[in-house]
């Protein structure tokens, strides 16, 4: 394997400085635009970004008040919730990521590693870099949790309303929904891009309904109007604070997809996202919750299913179908958004590489990675078959999102104090108040472990134990790799002249900007020949999403027809190293493909005792590395020019 496709990653373990090879002086990349008009970005937006957080009224009211921690349905606790749900989608949702967050972002794109890779670039110093690390991981792996229970207990709740429709389509839930479930994760090879044009109307068809069966409810019953003010949520806690502390574990799954607008901002742009969030997507959930608040004042006994007997008889099996349509969306994004995040940490060097699918010839975000998509569908269906209804999932769901908002939100204070620079006298009570409501809505869902967090939190576990034992690998496999390497300019002395030269380009590719490539050394130590030109090719991922053109290559001649290139690419980006060579002038005559040869080095790892890494991770990082991804197919090498060489390499 040649280790080229990442950057320079310290791993989380090292006291280093997270140093991604450094964007060009001064940074000068641009954001890329969207072409499209601002209301057709902002329907989209509503149909990917919001997809998440608009299904979950399915749930949200029913696990407050018959899950795992229930509560007396009366009118005490119905404007206690009612009133909760509404200032934590003012503060979480509308105050931190709308106003706050999403300011964050790294040229134009959002997300965990995409703040990361911002806050690693702009920060004045390297001490906290290690901890930044670690936080942003960790945010990535609970959101790998978080998209495995969200596609099951999105699609399980709304096939669930057929219980609501007839009692005796019980038995077929649990089948329909693995059925549903399958065949979303198989569709996932074609491409969404056709599919992808349905999710904004379909959404604004489904928020329009919820909506409208609110202000029924609400017309009947507008005294829930009143739970809008603050005081009821205080009167709620002061009745009983331990009761209250755990309902917030059920009340914060009415934000579950929140993290949604800043990951997702990169596609949509941060107005239209803003835009189509205040002024369409809150007010209908908001509209729906009330509903189910007045419905519950008036018949206590719908707690059992608030958001689908909020209906009339004759409605309930068109809004199932409705339903589940709009949970598909939901599932669909989040699905996408695991390839996107995968790619980002292949890209940033904490996963090896992956073969990824481009399924659209239009938009380079429309990807496929086969491997996630089948361990997704593997764990999903073991999921529902395992906990069966979504009320047990419920148990589960909340601590990979609360886990990653509360990340969020440290990872924003270090930006807003260090780099942004916000006034202490108002950044520091603002940011403490999203700190305790964060750390308030994880600390209650950690009360669900026994009944199903562990579950995510296992998934966390084992995704940073692999995110961070391949980081930490590379960094050990580059260090010793790089303490054999031979001095470029001692080589080019002793073997230019002395070697056989033969016609043609031979491409050397290398993940260190230094020293002289071990594919390099085997060819002239089996071959005894050296190309006419020689290219000695470095990939660096920037920290930033896209890098432009100009910006792409740089060339250092090194005299006796060598050259030292460093090829940049920016963390959203594709790789195609063939079609950028093409465009290389300054080495000398134009690179024809079918006169170039690429030498890559596949290095055999050997564990051993030698300090780094415990023996069990350095075999896990072996293990990774020999079912990673082909240098050749995922550089777009043709095939048949290149020439590996191996070796043999102790961490």
């Amino acid at each position: 394997m040649t280790a080229v496709a990442a950057p320079t990653v310290p791993a989380p373990a090292s006291a280093a400085a997270v140093a991604l090879a450094g964007s060009p002086a001064g940074g000068q990349h641009k954001a890329h635009h969207h072409p499209d008009s601002f209301t057709k970005l902002a329907v989209g937006a509503v149909g990917v970004v919001f997809g998440d957080i608009a299904t979950s009224p399915l749930y949200a009211m029913k696990e407050v008040f018959v899950g795992h921690h229930p509560l007396a349905v009366d009118h005490l606790h119905i404007f206690g919730v009612v009133s909760l749900i509404f200032w934590t989608f003012f503060m979480v949702v509308t105050v931190k990521y709308v106003f706050i967050v999403m300011r964050a972002d790294n040229r134009g794109e959002g997300g965990s590693m995409a703040l990361l890779a911002l806050i690693s670039r702009l920060s004045p110093g390297a001490g906290r870099s290690r901890y930044l690390v670690l936080l942003g991981v960790l945010a990535t792996a609970l959101f790998f949790g978080d998209c495995i229970i969200t596609p099951a207990i999105s699609v399980l709740s709304a096939v669930e309303g057929l219980s609501v429709v007839q009692t005796g389509l019980s038995p077929v839930v649990l089948p329909l929904s693995i059925g549903i479930l399958i065949g979303l994760f198989l569709f996932q090879s074609r491409g969404t891009a056709k599919v992808g044009a349905l999710f904004g109307p379909v959404m604004l068809v489904y928020l329009v309904v919820i909506a409208t069966l609110g202000i029924i409810q609400l017309v009947a019953n507008p005294t829930i109007l009143l739970a809008i003010s603050p005081h009821y949520a205080v009167l709620f806690f002061a009745h009983d604070p331990l009761l209250g502390f755990l309902a917030l574990g059920s009340v914060v799954l009415a934000v579950t997809g929140a993290e949604a607008l800043y990951a997702d901002m990169g596609h949509f742009g941060r107005r239209p996202i803003s835009a189509a969030w205040l002024y369409l997507v809150l007010p209908a959930l908001m509209l729906s919750y009330l509903g189910q608040g007045a419905m519950l004042l008036r018949d206590p006994s719908t707690a059992q299913n608030p958001f689908f007997l909020m209906a009339p008889e004759w409605a309930r099996l068109p809004l199932v179908i409705l339903a589940t349509a709009a949970t598909v969306i939901a599932s669909q994004a989040v699905i996408s958004g695991a390839f996107s995040v995968a790619q980002q940490s292949v890209q940033l060097g904490f996963l090896p590489r992956l073969k990824i699918i481009h399924t659209s010839a239009a938009s380079a975000g429309q990807i496929y990675i086969p491997m996630i998509n089948w361990t997704l569908l593997v764990l999903v269906v073991l999921l529902v078959l395992g906990f069966r209804t979504s009320n047990n999932l419920a148990a589960a769901y909340g601590i990979a999102v609360t886990g990653t908002m509360l990340i969020t939100t440290m990872m924003i204070a270090v930006l807003v104090l260090t780099i942004w620079r916000w006034p202490r006298w108002y950044a520091l009570p603002l940011l403490g108040l999203l700190l305790m409501i964060d750390g308030g809505y994880f600390a209650s869902n950690l009360t669900k472990i026994p009944d199903g967090g562990w579950f995510p939190l296992l998934v966390g576990a084992v995704t940073f134990t692999l995110l961070t034992t391949w980081a930490r690998g590379r960094h050990l496999m580059m260090l010793r790799l790089r303490e054999s390497a031979m001095p470029i300019e001692v080589f080019i002395k002793s073997a230019a002249t002395a070697a056989t030269r033969v016609q043609g380009t031979a491409v050397f590719m290398t993940s260190s900007p230094e020293g002289v490539p071990h594919a390099l050394l085997h060819n002239l130590k089996h071959n005894k020949v050296l190309h006419d030109r020689v290219l000695i090719l470095t990939v660096v991922i920037d920290e930033v999403p896209f890098v432009d053109d100009e910006d792409r290559m740089e060339v250092r001649p090194l005299g006796s027809n060598f050259y030292r290139m460093i090829m940049r690419f920016g963390f959203m980006q594709d790789i195609n190293i063939p079609a950028t060579l093409k465009l290389v002038e300054n080495c000398g005559p134009k690179i024809k493909m079918m006169d170039t040869s690429f030498f890559l080095a596949r290095q055999t790892l050997l564990a051993s005792d030698r300090p780094g890494m415990a023996i069990w991770r350095e075999k896990v990082f072996a293990w990774m590395l020999s079912n990673s991804e082909s240098a050749m197919e995922f550089f777009k090498l043709p095939t048949n020019r290149v020439v590996e060489l191996g070796s043999q390499v102790e961490i």
